[in-house]
């Protein structure tokens, strides 16, 4: 208490000032109104700007939050599309039953370690084993292809993405459907290759390429890329097509595990068939 009062003792002539100042500006808020509008105008003023500023403050820190809630929120959009389902339709005197069965789910995740500047790159997520994650999972990203899962612990998981030496990703061209095979031969983690598209078909500069639906882990039409130059080599019959990857691996933070459900019925009725004939 007598440090309260040394203080007001000390300051006493500045506190006497501001007082007056404000029993001044009360006055004058009274007695005219236009004063009265100007001085709350400026009070909203200073209220806004201080509220805005705490907002973006408290939004910043919002933000990791945030993006996780997206996340898992566009898994759930993902899962909801009509490619995510295959249907079963039955017709018996001329009554027509279409059912509709759920053949991927994705997990959100997020990549914790990332190369994308190797030659046989490799990255890290946050989910594994208890999570659903298993190897030879497709992952994908907000913007397209990334690659597949190899390798899983309890809680982590590891990909094998398509900036890989080894990596083979069977893909089509969207305007006509014809397959080939997209390869990394390492360089620029912007651009990949495609091959073994038939010369009988039209390419343009910017044709989008996605995946083909032919391999087990990635549903049809996803993005992997747009082309930018391509080539013919004499008696090959096929092209060799230069693209520009849909997805940036050079800012990539979540990513997209798909669960086909259907893969291991698909794997095993191949393996049934690849053994019949030998």
């Amino acid at each position: 208490m007598e440090k309260l009062f040394e203080f007001i003792k000390r300051h006493s002539h500045t506190l006497i000032f501001i007082l007056l100042e404000i029993i001044a500006i009360i006055l004058i808020a009274q007695n005219s109104i236009y004063q009265r509008s100007r001085i709350i105008r400026w009070g909203n003023a200073v209220a806004g700007r201080w509220h805005n500023g705490v907002s973006s403050i408290t939004g910043y820190f919002g933000l990791k939050a945030e993006n996780e809630h997206l996340a898992a929120e566009n898994a759930r959009l993902r899962a909801q599309l009509e490619s995510s389902y295959i249907s079963y339709s039955d017709s018996i005197f001329h009554v027509n039953d279409t059912v509709y069965k759920q053949r991927y789910t994705y997990t959100d995740a997020m990549v914790i370690k990332n190369s994308y500047n190797k030659s046989k790159n490799y990255m890290m997520i946050n989910k594994g084993l208890d999570q659903g994650i298993r190897t030879d999972m497709a992952v994908l990203s907000p913007q397209g292809i990334v690659g597949i899962v190899v390798n899983c612990t309890k809680n982590f998981a590891t990909i094998m993405p398509v900036l890989h030496t080894d990596s083979r990703n069977s893909v089509k061209l969207k305007q006509t459907n014809s397959t080939g095979s997209l390869i990394w031969e390492g360089g620029d983690y912007r651009y990949a290759t495609v091959l073994d598209i038939p010369t009988t078909y039209p390419l343009h500069k910017n044709d989008t390429i996605v995946t083909s639906g032919l391999a087990n882990g990635f549903p049809e039409g996803i993005a992997v890329g747009y082309i930018e130059e391509f080539e013919h080599l004499q008696g090959s019959g096929f092209y060799t097509i230069r693209i520009r990857l849909a997805t940036d691996f050079n800012n990539l933070n979540h990513v997209y595990i798909v669960n086909n459900h259907f893969k291991e019925e698909q794997d095993k009725l191949m393996k049934i068939t690849e053994e019949s004939d030998e």
